[in-house]
């Protein structure tokens, strides 16, 4: 069973903007997403979002700046995830 995994506009452009290790980093993330679900305790500082239904969030990186992906599980009986935000740290939306 899969997930469809939507990415928004902005990501895309914020995702063009990372260092490749970081890119490379999302794109993994993002097909463990469609293949596993939302639920990805496997990643570094992986939680889901305290006060903020379905969402959850991971650091991409270990280093300094910290990059993170938060994503939203949406959907009445549908398997979807939407990647809302890619960056670093301090501006997730959070």
């Amino acid at each position: 069973m899969t997930w469809t995994v939507r990415i928004t506009k902005k990501v895309k452009k914020q995702a063009a903007c990372l260092p490749e290790r970081i890119q490379t980093a999302l794109r993994l993330l993002i097909r463990e997403v469609h293949e596993f679900g939302p639920v990805r305790a496997n990643w570094h500082h992986y939680g889901k979002l305290k006060g903020m239904d379905g969402m959850h969030h991971c650091h991409l990186n270990k280093g300094k700046p910290r990059y993170v992906a938060v994503w939203k599980e949406t959907g009445d009986g549908v398997q979807l995830v939407e990647i809302r935000y890619v960056g670093t740290h301090e501006k997730a939306p959070y």
